[in-house]
């Protein structure tokens, strides 16, 4: 496995595969209460640039479980939040801690910090990309349905950074991946072409086309953080990319329903959905941590 986790294309299928049977390991003695310490005396450090709730938590519970300590550096506290270079940064912080967490807006800061630093570098979300929830996704999808092989993936509304893992992590397990979105706000083009490549992949603005057979169906809120003031235009744009009754109905029998949160009811997904497949749901809430957790282990472990 590569010295970070920046984006999921950086990782084979045997990577993520080995990183979701050791979450699966974790989960389990977590469940069981069996001590899991293979992080004694490591200290993860935790940058904000983005608030969060999830990312957060999961890390910083994580580090815990897993013996170590996380300590959590919001950019209104850290001189880089001044202007001091990401560069620096990365070279001061490589010499106090074992691991770096960074969630903000730019993928070249998390870049940069890689290549900057001597320490694993974690990326908890840029506007590119969201690596540990979609590992968390793939860790709950197989949790509920068994494998990969064959299975549909349907992600319905904007192009953003979720769009961008799910295609991505879909496609090296093997999933078809369908993407429905407006014509302006389709995921990244080079993510596209490389699914295109790799995979069977398809992205149209036929909603009920991408949903057909799917056996499971993701969302996301139209309006990231970052984006608030587009909310009154997204809101126009967006009508009718929501997962709802009549979408369910096309796809598989027995598919499920994933959104990272947090969930603006009766947008993206409708109330009666969303409560219909809250076990999975908050299921792939709780894998954060679990995913996350295999994550640190892999790159910030002895072995």
């Amino acid at each position: 496995m590569a010295k970070h986790l920046l984006k999921l294309m950086d990782l084979s299928e045997k990577d993520i595969t080995e990183i979701l049977n050791l979450a699966d390991q974790l989960k389990y003695e977590k469940k069981h209460g069996i001590e899991h310490h293979y992080l004694k005396g490591k200290t993860l450090g935790m940058i904000f640039q983005k608030s969060s709730t999830r990312t957060r938590v999961s890390f910083e519970v994580g580090m815990y479980d897993l013996g170590g300590s996380a300590l959590f550096l919001s950019s209104r506290d850290l001189q880089i939040g001044r202007g001091e270079p990401v560069e620096d940064t990365a070279r001061v912080l490589s010499g106090y801690l074992d691991g770096i967490m960074i969630r903000t807006f730019e993928q070249a800061e998390v870049e940069a910090l890689a290549e900057y630093g001597s320490i694993p570098i974690i990326n908890g979300l840029t506007d590119y990309c969201h690596p540990c929830q979609v590992l968390a996704d793939l860790m709950t999808f197989r949790e509920f349905k068994g494998n990969f092989q064959g299975k549909k993936m349907c992600y319905i509304g904007d192009g953003n950074n979720m769009a961008n893992s799910l295609i991505v992590g879909g496609i090296k397990m093997g999933m078809k991946v369908a993407v429905a979105c407006p014509e302006n706000y389709q995921p990244d083009a080079e993510v596209m072409k490389w699914a295109r490549e790799n995979g069977d992949f398809t992205c149209t603005d036929d909603i009920l086309a991408a949903a057909k057979d799917a056996d499971v169906l993701y969302t996301d809120v139209w309006a990231s953080m970052g984006q608030e003031a587009e909310k009154a235009e997204r809101e126009k744009i967006f009508v009718g990319y929501q997962i709802n009754d009549e979408v369910m109905s096309v796809a598989a029998e027995g598919a499920m329903v994933q959104h990272c949160l947090p969930a603006h009811r009766e947008e993206e997904i409708t109330a009666k959905v969303f409560e219909e497949h809250a076990e999975e749901i908050f299921a792939e809430a709780e894998n954060r941590l679990h995913a996350q957790k295999a994550v640190l282990v892999k790159l910030m472990g002895n072995n």
